[in-house]
C-alpha cells in the first residue's frame, strides 16, 4: 500500500505542477502532460486494484 501512496502523491504533485505551468505560461503542452500523467495514474491503480483482486480470488486455493 505504500507504493500506491507513494505514486500517487507524485502522480499528484506531477499533475498540480503541470496544472501551475500551463496557468503561467499558457502553454499547452503543460496541460498535455498533467492529462498523460493522470492518465497513467489511473492506469497504474487499476492495475494494482485488479492484482489485489485476483490475490483475494487465488489465494484461498494455494
Amino acid at each position: 500500500m505504500l507504493v500506491i501512496r507513494l505514486f500517487a502523491v507524485l502522480a499528484l504533485i506531477g499533475i498540480g505542477g503541470s496544472i501551475v505551468a500551463w496557468i503561467l505560461t499558457g502553454n499547452p503542452k503543460y496541460r498535455r502532460w498533467a492529462w498523460n500523467c493522470f492518465r497513467t495514474g489511473l492506469v497504474v491503480l487499476l492495475v494494482f486494484l485488479a492484482l489485489f483482486a485476483l490475490e483475494r480470488v487465488f489465494v484461498p486455493f494455494a
